[in-house]
């Protein structure tokens, strides 16, 4: 008998302010392919993000895409959920673009005494660290939300 994958917990507790921030991680699979950094992709999933920001559903502060994985800073309607809100747009964004997902996500609350701007540097970083590019300005797959 395998073991069974737990399930992340990803509801917002009431105690949680509305408009909270939230670091999302968010992986594609197979790890190691390029699905996500190609122009029509990118576009595919800003635009369906931009959608549900929209239509009131979440927020996108900071988005940044590498070959197999995001990472985003977001906000989340507490109506809605963050859950529901990450499970539908990848159900969309496979149905439409044909990138595949792995199951779940993982998000971290970020806290009062955690900088939105340090965890900002770290995702801008991301590309640059994994030598992709020379500086986080030359990175084309990021979309920014929020002015500084």
């Amino acid at each position: 008998m395998l073991p069974e994958r737990k399930g992340l917990p990803h509801g917002i507790p009431y105690w949680v302010d509305s408009g909270s921030e939230y670091f999302i991680t968010i992986c594609a699979k197979p790890r190691g392919v390029n699905q996500l950094c190609q122009e029509s992709r990118f576009e595919c999933l800003r635009d369906s993000l931009q959608f549900r920001q929209d239509r009131g559903d979440l927020w996108v502060h900071l988005c940044l895409l590498m070959p197999d994985h995001l990472h985003a800073i977001m906000s989340f309607n507490r109506d809605v959920g963050m859950q529901k809100s990450i499970t539908d747009w990848k159900r969309y964004t496979c149905t439409q673009s044909g990138i595949q997902w792995q199951r779940d996500f993982f998000d971290h609350r970020l806290r009062a005494d955690e900088s939105y701007i340090e965890k900002a540097h770290y995702i801008r970083m991301n590309p640059v660290r994994a030598g992709l590019c020379e500086q986080p300005e030359d990175w084309l797959y990021v979309w920014e939300n929020r002015s500084w």
